[in-house]
């Protein structure tokens, strides 16, 4: 009977080639056995490759663990070699900070299993469900929305307008959102009008509560350095594009004038401006003893969380601006305008995406070492 038929390593070679050629339905019509058999021998191969051809008596237990320890390099090789491709195409999102990365895994999910992406990237599967379960809520895209157009307007008229102006240009946009509303997100987003500022300091003397997050100007714009990471600097600037506003935050090493971090962002939260930019700067250089990091007196670094970020580097010190001095920063704002030229080669409003390349390739070229201020 057929099954206890004996078939040679030629005719099995030649019954997996049809199979590769056509399907084991047709090997098996053709060669005129079962093709169930055919399956048989199919699975076989792919198991064990050219090895499967052979009688079971030939093969003896060397050549099995042989056979079994092959199997586990060449599963281990081509695991290796996934993990350089995704590596190799992750790269360009590596250098910008984790959220890019999250949006790298998250983008090709189709393509890598995720535990093979998080483990070539170095990132937890757990840190990237975290992430994922952050999304915003119809709620919170629509506070987004607001701080968006509050920004938007106060910046387009020259940081004039205050709470009663802004109420009125939002509901000329259909936006009903009172003056008090409105003084509550500029307040959240650190917006203070010009005008506001003038006539408080003219006609009063207002209460300024005690900030411990503030410190003193050490820099004192002694702004040529020795060394690397012996002093760090960082501003925060917008940028128009198609969509509207959005705000780069940057840390430079004074010793040659590279942005060593950076970060652009919707919105002026803590965590879209200095925190990223922190956490790229410290990846990208190692800290050294006596570390100082100057920046102004904005929201976005004189507030507790990025304080205790800093003060968890022992030996990292901080310093500000003096109120309303801009010089005492003018390293970062030099830097701003000349990008903001560039930028504005355009002859239209470029996307977030397209300043994102040119800040990437910025960042990795741009030096000042020879233009000392």
């Amino acid at each position: 009977m057929e099954e206890h038929r004996i078939y040679s390593r030629d005719f099995k070679e030649k019954a997996i080639k049809l199979v590769l050629e056509k399907n084991r339905f047709k090997a098996a019509k053709e060669l005129g056995i079962a093709h169930s058999i055919v399956y048989r021998w199919y699975e076989a191969y792919k198991k064990f490759g050219e090895e499967s051809f052979y009688m079971k008596h030939v093969r003896n237990p060397e050549q099995k663990r042989f056979s079994e320890q092959k199997r586990t390099l060449q599963k281990k090789l081509r695991d290796s070699e996934i993990q350089v491709e995704i590596f190799k195409k992750a790269s360009k999102h590596i250098v910008a900070g984790k959220p890019m990365i999250f949006h790298f895994i998250e983008d090709n999910l189709d393509t890598y299993p995720l535990w093979k992406m998080c483990k070539a990237l170095g990132i937890l599967t757990g840190t990237y469900h975290k992430w994922k379960s952050q999304e915003k809520s119809p709620r919170q895209q629509q506070t987004n929305l607001l701080e968006q157009e509050i920004t938007s307007i106060f910046y387009e008229y020259k940081e004039r307008y205050g709470n009663i102006r802004i109420s009125e240009e939002l509901k000329s946009k259909g936006i009903k959102l009172s003056p008090c509303q409105v003084t509550f997100y500029m307040k959240k987003l650190g917006l203070v009008s010009k005008l506001g500022r003038r006539n408080k300091s003219k006609f009063s003397s207002p209460f300024i509560p005690y900030n411990p997050c503030i410190f003193p100007n050490i820099l004192d714009r002694q702004f040529n350095v020795e060394r690397p990471s012996q002093v760090w600097v960082s501003a925060i600037t917008s940028i128009e594009t198609v969509t509207g506003l959005v705000f780069l935050t940057i840390i430079m090493d004074l010793f040659d004038r590279k942005i060593i971090g950076w970060s652009l962002s919707d919105g002026r939260t803590i965590r879209e401006t200095s925190i990223p930019a922190w956490e790229m700067a410290a990846q990208d250089r190692r800290i050294e003893t006596r570390l100082l990091f100057h920046s102004d007196r904005g929201p976005q670094y004189a507030n507790k969380a990025f304080t205790r970020r800093l003060a968890s580097y022992k030996s990292v010190k901080r310093s500000m601006s003096r109120p309303g001095n801009h010089l005492d920063n003018a390293i970062p704002r030099k830097l701003f305008s000349t990008l903001k030229s560039e930028l504005a080669r355009s002859s239209n409003p470029l996307t977030k995406e397209q300043i994102e390349e040119i800040i990437i390739a910025y960042s990795g070229n741009h030096t000042e070492s020879t233009h000392r201020v």
